[in-house]
């Protein structure tokens, strides 16, 4: 498996499959909240130079992706806060370590741009925070939510 920091606009056609896979696999309200990624937004973020992907290829093909993004913290701005925003390894990949590996990867990046904290969000229906705190993680807050319509 081989790692890499990739730009935005060479993977923006081939993450598409997987962020479908990625959505069927753990989307809450499919019926009636459809995927629709703001392809346009995710530009802006990658031209204004946001927007981090880091990816997981297996034999060259696109296995997984850990993407977010990476600002000033709106609070402490002295520090640099990097957010993921979707992280995914195909399921056929998921046996042995290639998600920590992924994990890590992105971690290292990240560190050498002297980011200073890097936030990660797990969903209940697929928590894989243990795998997170073995690696350094704290789980530090939980996220609530409501569907109005």
């Amino acid at each position: 498996m081989d790692f890499a920091h990739e730009s935005y606009a060479n993977v923006k056609t081939e993450i598409k499959p997987l962020i479908e896979e990625h959505w069927k696999e753990i989307a809450l309200h499919t019926d009636d909240i459809k995927l629709e990624p703001n392809w346009n937004a995710y530009s802006r973020m990658a031209e204004q130079g946001a927007l981090r992907v880091y990816t997981a290829r297996k034999n060259d093909e696109l296995v997984g992706y850990f993407v977010c993004i990476v600002m000033p913290s709106l609070h402490y701005m002295r520090h640099l806060f990097a957010n993921n925003d979707i992280l995914f390894l195909k399921k056929s990949q998921r046996k042995g370590t290639a998600g920590i590996r992924l994990i890590k990867f992105a971690v290292e990046e990240l560190t050498k741009e002297g980011v200073t904290l890097i936030n990660v969000n797990v969903k209940k229906k697929q928590d894989f925070g243990p795998v997170l705190e073995r690696i350094g993680f704290e789980h530090i807050e939980d996220l609530w939510q409501l569907k109005v319509k």
